[in-house]
């Protein structure tokens, strides 16, 4: 299987059309080049609310609900852009209304080429996405069942938490959109998927808002490259590092997999990661504290 993630700039759109010309062009590309799964990166939405102008998409209240309000009408172009060319595609997400909650949650959406679509809401809120933007937690974790394996959905920070990586213990790849204004905020996504890879002894994904957008507060300046990884085991590299953008580099980043890859290592790899997870509770709780004089 032939995986494209995104490292992905985000644009000032003039019209609708714009945004469809930009989303089909995407797609088209990967698809061209043999891609069956394709990753958008944590609020690449946020450019729909520069259809509602710049001053609704510079105010971080106001672009919240322009997006959410343009995000019926994206999902619909995903749908039909999953169906022409046949293809799986993780849009990108953002800020979505739910009918439960009165803020809006952050949330990625799983298109796949016969219609299905599946939903996955963050976990876990940045300190900006709680205390300055209050963006909250959404519906818990899922798998998806699809025609290339079982996939789940850690978004950016929710990928840094082992915990939420075990409940996806049964995915053989998860997808981590993510956008990240720093260096040291695309390195700790980077080695929480490289480490829930290891862990979990499956692929993850990992796509990347890169560039500036001066007309957000929430995604002015963006640090990331898109990158694909595995356990470092039999039957994957031995860094681990199935495929690696370069840093701020627009564009896709290809990567292939075997889910065969996946199931021997899980099976027979030099180490058991996945299988040996329990064996951490009697040892590491409770913890004696030794003092040394």
């Amino acid at each position: 299987m032939k995986i494209a993630t995104a490292s992905y700039p985000l644009d000032v759109l003039p019209d609708w059309v714009a945004y469809e010309d930009k989303l089909t062009a995407w797609v088209s590309e990967a698809a061209e080049a043999g891609a069956e799964l394709l990753v958008f990166p944590e609020y690449g939405a946020m450019e729909l609310a520069t259809l509602a102008g710049l001053d609704i998409a510079r105010d971080l209240e106001t672009s919240l609900f322009a997006v959410a309000d343009r995000l019926p009408d994206a999902d619909a172009l995903h749908a039909h852009l999953a169906a022409q060319f046949d293809v799986h595609i993780l849009a990108a997400s953002g800020p979505a209304r739910h009918d439960d909650i009165a803020r809006p949650v952050n949330r990625a959406r799983l298109f796949a080429p016969g219609g299905a679509v599946g939903v996955q809401d963050k976990q876990i809120m940045t300190r900006f996405e709680a205390e300055t933007w209050n963006v909250v937690p959404g519906d818990p974790l899922q798998l998806f069942d699809t025609a290339l394996g079982r996939i789940g959905i850690l978004i950016c920070y929710d990928s840094e938490f082992p915990l939420l990586g075990r409940a996806l213990a049964d995915a053989d790849i998860i997808l981590v959109p993510s956008v990240t204004e720093a260096v040291s905020g695309y390195s700790r996504v980077r080695i929480g998927a490289q480490a829930r890879a290891l862990e979990n002894q499956c692929v993850t994904v990992m796509s990347s808002v890169v560039g500036e957008a001066s007309w957000s507060e929430a995604v002015d300046i963006s640090t990331g490259a898109g990158g694909i990884f595995g356990p470092p085991d039999r039957g994957f590299p031995d860094t681990g590092v199935i495929a690696m953008g370069t840093l701020n580099a627009p564009g896709w980043v290809y990567g292939e997999i075997d889910l065969a890859h996946i199931a021997e290592v899980r099976a027979n790899g030099t180490v058991l990661n996945r299988r040996d997870w329990e064996a951490q509770s009697g040892r590491a709780d409770p913890v004696t504290v030794v003092t040394l004089a």
